[in-house]
């Protein structure tokens, strides 16, 4: 009796680990840009918090940055989309991260949340730095 409640209780401890580990994708959608910061100086931001995070940003094309990340064999892209109004982080392309159905490994999550932290603390900051 006493290995069947342990053999239980490990399974039900075993899918609930198993369950957190992928969730929703988290894209970042027209964020505002409260402050009056040229286009040019929102780029040089996200550029800048990004490869201050690891990732390697280029531009694309004017107005979207493609950012790429690698973390051990782990690899994440994405394009941020910005103007001198707003800007939005989207999900590109994974490897190594449980992409499924528009959902993906927590770490991605954690990362594109940091990156959207980053960018608006940079923002302010230049803001302030220029009045």
């Amino acid at each position: 009796m006493k290995i069947k409640k342990y053999l239980v209780l490990l399974t039900l401890s075993v899918l609930l680990v198993g369950c957190g580990r992928v969730q929703p994708i988290r894209n970042v959608e027209n964020a505002p840009i409260a402050y009056n910061l040229p286009a040019a100086s929102v780029k040089q931001v996200i550029i800048e918090s990004g490869s201050n995070r690891g990732w390697v940003m280029t531009e694309i094309e004017p107005g979207v940055i493609r950012g790429e990340l690698f973390v051990r064999s782990h690899t994440a892209v994405i394009d941020v989309k910005y103007s001198d109004k707003v800007y939005s982080i989207h999900y590109v392309d994974s490897d190594n991260l449980k992409y499924s159905d528009g959902k993906i490994h927590r770490n991605y999550n954690r990362w594109i949340n940091n990156l959207d932290v980053d960018i608006r603390k940079k923002l302010s900051m230049l803001s302030a730095s220029q009045k």
